[in-house]
This record gives C-alpha cells, structure tokens and sequence, in this order.
C-alpha cells in the first residue's frame, strides 16, 4: 500500500515507479484521491461512499491530469455526494451531452435531412444539393453546433460566394441552409430556428433566358448552318433533329433506339428519364413525341450508322454511352453561334415562341403539353389524351413544315395553320 502519511506533490507523482504488482500501488493523497501506479500508467482515483456503498470515481491519467486538476475534481466529486448525487451517473450524463452536442453540429445534422427528403427528389438535385453543401456551407459553420448559429455567420457564408459573382448559386444557398434549420425545428433538434428570413439581404439574381433565335429569317439562317455542318454525322444529325422536336438536350442526347417506333413516327420517353422528383416519376406516364416526316428521314438515315447500337447518339469513345452533354452546345459554336445566340437548350425556347408568334391556330396548351412542361389542374392530366397527341402531331408537322420554308428562304410572314 502506497505512502497515507502526508499529501502528494507533483515531483512524486512524476517519479513515482510501479512496484510490479499485478494490480498496482495506491499512494493516498487524501479525503478519497489517490495515485494509482501500474507497469501501464498511472491513474487518479477517487473513493466515496453514497447511501452506504462504495464505489470510485476515475478522473482521469496522469500527467494529462494534473495533482491541482485531480484535487478540483475530488472537492467537485464530494460536493456531489455531500448532495446526494452520484458523481458517476453525472459524468455518464456529461458524456451523453457531449456526444449529442457533438451529434448535433450543422453538417451532421445537413446529411439527416438530406438522407431523408432525397429520396423524392431527382439524382440531380439530390447530387447538387449536397455539393453545394459541402463545398460552401460546411467548411463555414459545418462543424458548428447548430443552436449556436446565427444570422451574421450564415450571411457572411452567403456573402463570400455572392462576392464571386455566382449569385444563383448564393440563392440556392441560402435556401438550403433555410431548409436544414426548419427541419432540426421541427424534428426538436432546436427549440426553434434561430435563422429569420434573410429575404433581400443578398443581390438579387435575375435569371437569364437560353439563348435562342426567334427571327423567322435568322432561324433559316440557322437551319442552313445545322445543314452544312461537316462534322461527326452523328453531331449533324442531333443537330438536326434537336429544333424539329425540341426536347431537353438531355432527352436528345440520351435518346435510345428502343424509345423510337419509325413506322407510328413517335418518340416514347420513359417518366425515367424526365425532368421531375422521384415520386413524379414513379407515378407519372412516359412522354410521348410525335415524329414529323423530316424527322423520322433523320433517324432513317443515322439508323444506318448507329441502328445497331443501344444510343441513337452514341459518344465518340464508346457506343455504350450517349453523346457527351456539350457536344451540341460545341457544335453550334463549330457553326459562329456563341452561347449569348444559340445553345442546345435554347431550341425550346425557339419553337414554343415562334409556335406562338408566327403560325396561327396553335393553343398554348398543346405546346406546354409537347414540351412536357408539368402543368398543375384537370388540364395536366389532359396531355395525355388522345386527342391531345393527334393535334400535337399535326402541330410537330406543320412545324417542320416552317422550318423548312425558313431554312429555303421564303418569304413567310405569319404561317395560317389549318383549322
């Protein structure tokens, strides 16, 4: 048994060596703390009795803790038990805390509500939203408990990418963050979210249209350009094909063979592959494009080169995988037309205007339903109706139709469609 005679001090704590007993020597300090000295370390203890049984508290190591650090420790240990309380259940309850504080920092607490809620969103924005996470808010205030953050840390968060310029991006930052914090509200992770609106504290962000031609005489200057492309013929004939059916870019590129049925002349998307949250299209139907007759002479012609394949579009490296997304986008640069004059996305906006200024006869609606936009009411519902897909096919045609009026130079003014 270790000295009982007199209290310790810091030049016999470092020095003192193990006895070599198996379960150590005890050196006593005094009022239940003592040094316990083993061949692996040298451990504070503390004894104390609570409604008559013994039991030890361990305060730590030495010297990580120090003699002054372990008599603090003792006298908090005492009053503890002077009160009733066990000392050891209290620190079992500091731990808890600690560890759900720690649990509870923003990014933790991010990834919950994303593991949650994406599962109804698109693989995009499920991607977006957590990159965009990680590279901007994260190492801001990622690793701050997320009760003890406020306005200003967010802000200035805010700030440093709006000052980039990328000022869309710092608008979807600002309502992510508002998305994670009224979600730890309403799970009681905080009492209540300590982050106002801050609505009008960034630059506000106007959206930029798609680039896109929309004057009859230079859309024919355009078609003749698409025409007279002599690259890849694959390229040529996405080119071709993109402002007849004016899809997605992505729904172009990514076309497959087993979604096109040349002799009915349609093109059958699968929900799949449309733009919408996961729930949408799970439920949602696949979205059907009539053909015009130049378009099915296209696929005709590239079926030859490509038919045999999966893509109608393959990529230039592997035919296991579509055109790249900027192909189209580079070979309309191929052809002058910069991304302020005509990109890839921009053939939507071309035909949905020109369909409403220039060819008469055309209901609004039949052009949202051809664009797949998603349109809320009994009227959404409608786009798939029979009668719909007949007047869309005629409208696909007479629009070729157009196109190639443009494309040779007439004169065309105003087109009458028949009624």
């Amino acid at each position: 048994m270790g000295r009982t005679t007199k209290p310790l001090s810091d030049f016999f704590c470092k020095n003192a060596k193990p006895s070599g007993k198996p379960n150590g020597e005890k050196y006593f300090d005094g009022l239940g703390l003592y040094l316990l000295v083993k061949p692996a370390g040298k451990y504070w203890r503390i004894d104390y009795s609570l409604h008559g049984k013994r039991n030890t508290y361990a305060p730590g190591t030495y010297p990580e803790t120090s003699l002054t650090q372990a008599r603090k420790i003792r006298d908090t240990v005492r009053a503890q038990v002077a009160s009733g309380t066990d000392p050891n259940l209290s620190k079992r309850h500091s731990k808890r805390e600690i560890a759900d504080a720690a649990a509870l920092i923003y990014s933790v607490v991010a990834r919950e509500f994303h593991s949650i809620r994406s599962h109804n969103w698109s693989d995009s924005h499920s991607h977006k939203w957590m990159r965009m996470s990680e590279l901007y808010l994260f190492p801001e205030f990622g690793n701050s408990p997320i009760g003890s953050i406020r306005s200003k840390q967010v802000l200035d968060a805010l700030r440093k990418v709006e000052k980039k310029g990328i000022l869309s991006t710092a608008q979807d930052l600002q309502q992510i963050v508002g998305q994670v914090f009224r979600y730890a509200a309403q799970v009681g992770h905080i009492e209540k979210n300590p982050i106002p609106d801050l609505k009008g504290a960034l630059k506000p962000h106007i959206t930029k249209h798609f680039a896109a031609q929309v004057d009859p005489e230079k859309v024919g200057e355009l078609m003749r350009a698409i025409d007279g492309y002599s690259g890849s013929p694959v390229t040529r004939a996405a080119l071709q094909i993109s402002p007849l059916i004016f899809q997605r870019p992505g729904n172009v590129r990514a076309m497959k063979w087993s979604w096109i049925d040349l002799k009915r002349a349609t093109l059958t998307i699968p929900p799949s592959e449309m733009k919408a949250g996961k729930e949408h299209k799970a439920n949602a139907r696949p979205h059907l494009v009539p053909l015009s007759k130049q378009v099915v002479k296209i696929l005709e012609e590239i079926q030859l080169l490509t038919g045999s394949g999966i893509y109608v579009f393959p990529s230039v490296r592997s035919r296991m995988r579509p055109m790249s997304d900027g192909t189209i986008n580079a070979a309309l640069r191929r052809l002058d037309y910069g991304s302020t004059e005509q990109v890839a996305h921009g053939f939507r906006a071309m035909a949905r205007t020109m369909l409403s200024e220039q060819i008469s006869g055309i209901p609004a609606e039949v052009v949202e339903a051809q664009l797949a936009h998603k349109k809320s009411g009994p009227l959404g519902a409608a786009y798939d109706r029979a009668d719909f897909l007949n007047q869309r096919k005629e409208i696909m045609q007479v629009w070729a139709d157009y196109l190639d009026h443009l494309k040779k130079g007439d004169d065309i003014i105003k087109m009458q469609r028949a009624a």
